[in-house]
């Protein structure tokens, strides 16, 4: 039980290298419970102000995790506030049977890397009834994660809802069976994301996005397989991770940009077997937006789909 409010240190030198990692970290542990109704909070702000993608004079240095889970199986997470992580806010690694809802997680729009929720190595997880605003993703699902299962999910500020990023570094990642389904993202820089670096190889399959409205959001609907966040520029490779088997199913709204729907795909290992159906995507004042459809193969449209992505462009 978690009650009352927890502050983690607020000067980096009160961390020690051993722990630089995370703020608080249960592994190994069977049958957990964690709820309460108290609040964590991280004390980012001295982390955030120094970090290399805030001051790009400073090295790239390692921050805190507030909440940490590693390989617990049976786990239950609910019912808490998380808030100003130095870096990400709740990380699930190498977990199994897991359900995480009812938490509230915060953090400025401009705060660096404090995703919400990160789902790394997981399987048969479950998220649901969760508020999350932060300076980057909301929930971000990497390699080796399977069967997930996304609800009712509000989620902005943020970086939007993603899988990836994967293959940085030419490495090898799998993602598969993720569902996505009732949520709203409020005023976010990406809606539903796929993000994936030249070079690596693996997949991202089996994927659903439905019943989603977006109010504002830049890119509601993206698949990137050129995605470079690096202070180098990303050289063309010619192997990617194949993104396949991806449904796109009654998502509405307004988008902040005027391409609503973009499929950047690699020339080489292009997207496939992609699916839109009953998809409804405006500019604020209700003006026509537009999609960018490259290098996608063999995908459908059912229902209303506006904007289309009809005419696909393979280069």
């Amino acid at each position: 039980m978690i009650k009352g409010n927890l502050k983690a240190p607020s000067e980096r030198a009160d961390w020690s290298s051993e722990d630089v990692n995370y703020w608080i970290k249960f592994k190994n542990v069977r049958h957990l419970t964690v709820k309460g109704g108290g609040e964590l909070d991280g004390s980012g702000q001295i982390w955030w102000q120094n970090s290399c993608k805030i001051n790009k004079s400073l090295p790239c240095l390692d921050a805190p995790t507030a909440l940490v889970f590693h390989r617990c199986e049976k786990l239950r997470v609910s019912d808490l506030t998380i808030r100003d992580s130095q870096k990400f806010h709740v990380v699930f690694s190498q977990c199994a049977n897991v359900k995480a809802f009812h938490l509230t997680i915060r953090a400025p729009q401009w705060s660096p890397n404090t995703d919400g929720i990160h789902v790394t190595g997981t399987q048969d997880i479950m998220i649901f009834n969760c508020f999350i605003g932060t300076g980057d993703d909301c929930i971000s699902i990497v390699k080796g994660s399977k069967n997930v299962y996304v609800k009712d999910i509000v989620c902005g500020p943020g970086h939007g809802i993603s899988i990836g990023s994967l293959g940085k570094k030419n490495s090898e990642a799998h993602v598969s069976n993720v569902v996505v389904e009732k949520a709203t993202l409020i005023g976010t820089t990406n809606g539903v994301r796929i993000k994936t670096w030249q070079g690596g190889y693996g997949y991202a399959e089996n994927i659903v996005f439905q019943d989603i409205f977006m109010t504002n959001v830049s890119n509601p609907i993206i698949i990137n397989q050129h995605y470079c966040d690096s202070r180098k520029p990303c050289y063309q490779q010619n192997a990617a991770v194949a993104v396949r088997g991806v449904r796109y199913k009654n998502i509405r709204g307004t988008s902040a940009t005027d391409i609503s729907v973009n499929f950047n795909c690699s020339s080489t290992v292009p997207c496939r077997d992609i699916g839109l159906q009953d998809i409804s995507l405006v500019t604020p004042h209700s003006f026509k937006s537009l999609s960018s459809c490259i290098n996608v193969h063999s995908a459908e449209e059912a229902g209303t789909v506006f904007p289309s992505c009809n005419g696909i462009k393979n280069q």
